[in-house]
Formats: C-alpha cells, structure tokens, sequence
C-alpha cells in the first residue's frame, strides 16, 4: 500500500489533483483509490508490490476489456431479439472496436493522469482506449458491476449505440474487402513496400490488387495503416456489391 501511496502523493504535487479529476471523470466518489491509481500507472515506471507482482494498468485493460463485452453484449441481446450469434459478436466488435476507444479516451483526456516515464507525446494512439478499458476495470473492482454497468451506459451505450447506424458501420475496411473477395472467388493481394522519399518518418505505400488488377494505392506511416487506407478505397470502388455483406 505505501507504494501506492506514494505514487498517489506525486500525482497530488502535480498539475492538478488526481482525486477530483478522477471523480469528474466517473460521476462518483471512488471508494478505493488504489484501483484508479493503478489503472492510471504505465508500465514505464517499473513498479512491483512487496511479492513482486508488477503495478500498471494492463491487467485491469484485460478485466475493463471483458466487462465492456459483457455489458454491451446484454445489452444489444435485449435491444434486438432478432439478432442470431454471427449479427450480435458483429455489433459488438463494432461497439468496443479500438477506434471507438481511443476516441472515448482522448474524450476523457485519461493521458493527462498517466504516471509514466515516457513523454505523453511518444505514445501510440491506442493508448487512449487502454486506458478507457483499466479505468473500467478499475470501477469493477471498486464499486462492483452495477457502478461498472452505469458507467459504461453513461459513456458509451446511451450516447453512441445506435442500433441502424451501427448496422453501417465498418470497423475494418481490410477484413470487409477480404470477406467479399472470399465471397465472390476473387484473388487479391497488397503489394507493401517502404517509400520513406523525403519525409523524417518512415513511410510505406500499399497497391492492393484484385483479379491481377491494381484497384487501389495508399501511402502511411505503417504498413497497418496504409493497408487499411487502400482497402477503404478500394471499398467505394465496390461499394454496391460489398455494401450487400454489411
């Protein structure tokens, strides 16, 4: 507990105090800080407790994780009695997919209270949406699964689930074009190679081709992102037919 203490005590120093924050942020008095202090530590501080376990949010991201998945799955369970297995898991991933995420964390501005050796700079995007998950995570294990079950219809459920919006929306154009060429017996391939030209960071250009045909080129800053940026090009392309799969 004195490690926590401590960490809590230079959070307390900082700009701004951690308590308060972290209450605008839930809507209520947490009970047990230890658990938010936690799920605000990255794992850049190196931190263990007395039998050496380490003390950083990821394994309250694992619990948040499948609590947001449990909730929102009796959620859309109730919310469409019509809906088999396949359609339910689809909404789902589409509810609690990475991009929504880190969307609702940079919302919340949860990076202003990381305690972390990195600059908040030199983080990646996804961070955000770790955090949203711990922080979950941490509401369960404070105030168990009705506090929990609120918090996640305050932030997500009640303001974003839109059952016929939802049913448009593609999470990941990549898997959407894969799954109709699949459908549809047509060959396909990305075509990745590095073209950093005169730019400081390192990029890499994708040409995607189906049926030996290039239909698509994207440039990015991974080889994920240019993937997926040919693959929403090439998407409209095909828009009337694998609009017909969503």
């Amino acid at each position: 507990m004195s490690i926590i203490r401590n960490i809590l005590n230079s959070r307390y120093k900082g700009s701004g105090n951690f308590f308060m924050e972290l209450r605008k942020i839930l809507g209520f008095k947490p009970k047990n800080i230890k658990h938010y202090v936690t799920a605000f530590t990255h794992r850049s501080m190196n931190i263990r407790d007395k039998k050496g376990n380490v003390i950083n949010y990821e394994r309250l991201e694992f619990l948040g994780d499948a609590m947001l998945g449990a909730v929102i799955a009796s959620h859309l369970y109730t919310e469409v009695p019509s809906g088999d297995e396949g359609y339910l898991t689809k909404m789902r991933s589409k509810v609690v997919s990475r991009e929504h995420l880190n969307e609702l964390g940079k919302e919340l501005h949860l990076i202003d209270l990381v305690e972390s050796k990195i600059p908040p700079g030199q983080f990646g995007d996804n961070i955000h949406g770790n955090l949203f998950e711990a922080l979950v995570g941490a509401i369960f294990l404070d105030r168990g699964y009705k506090y929990c079950e609120n918090f996640i219809y305050k932030r997500i459920i009640t303001p974003y689930v839109d059952i016929e919006k939802l049913e448009g929306k593609v999470i990941s154009y990549k898997s959407l074009l894969i799954e109709w060429c699949q459908k549809e017996k047509k060959t396909f391939g990305y075509n990745v190679y590095e073209d950093t030209g005169n730019d400081d960071v390192r990029h890499f250009s994708v040409k995607l081709s189906i049926d030996n045909k290039v239909v698509a080129k994207a440039r990015a800053t991974s080889k994920k992102k240019a993937e997926e940026k040919a693959s929403k090009r090439a998407f409209f392309a095909f828009q009337k037919s694998i609009s017909k799969m969503i």
